[in-house]
């Protein structure tokens, strides 16, 4: 089996994509991967007759992509979570979470990025403050000692 991957700008993915979709390939999945501080690859995986083909798009961190989500809308699930593990943005998404469809407002943002993106905006990890209970438990769960208790 021969694979192939292609590279595409973000300008040229709608077109790539939907080239596909009438050639009768579905979507697989897409897959992301951090190349340095800037720049993370976007993989997008098709399938027809058993023959693969992948398209590669190579973006700024900072800068949206095209989303495919019109074209394929199950890709709405994987932009979506890429958006929540690696914070890149995609525009035109059909449905978006806006980084909250695994991760909830406490959670670490980009937890599979090894750089962080820079935005104007801070983001700081939630502070756990860790405190002693008020008053011990009253009474001692069956098959244990009473608190103040000891076995001999």
């Amino acid at each position: 089996m021969r694979e192939e991957i292609t590279p595409v700008r973000p300008a040229d993915l709608i077109g790539e994509v939907a080239k596909l979709k009438i050639q009768g390939y579905r979507l697989v999945t897409l897959s992301c991967t951090e190349i340095d501080a800037n720049c993370i690859d976007v993989l997008y995986h098709f399938d027809k007759d058993l023959g693969l083909k992948h398209l590669r798009l190579t973006a700024m961190k900072a800068e949206p992509v095209p989303s495919i989500s019109p074209v394929y809308f199950a890709a709405l699930l994987i932009e979506n979570e890429i958006q929540d593990f690696f914070g890149l943005k995609f525009q035109g998404l059909v449905v978006d979470f806006q980084g909250m469809l695994y991760l909830e407002e406490e959670a670490l943002k980009t937890p599979f990025c090894k750089f962080s993106i820079q935005t104007a905006e801070k983001t700081s990890a939630p502070s756990i403050a860790h405190a002693e209970p008020a008053e011990p438990p009253a009474a001692a769960m069956p098959g244990e000692p009473a608190p103040g208790e000891m076995d001999s």
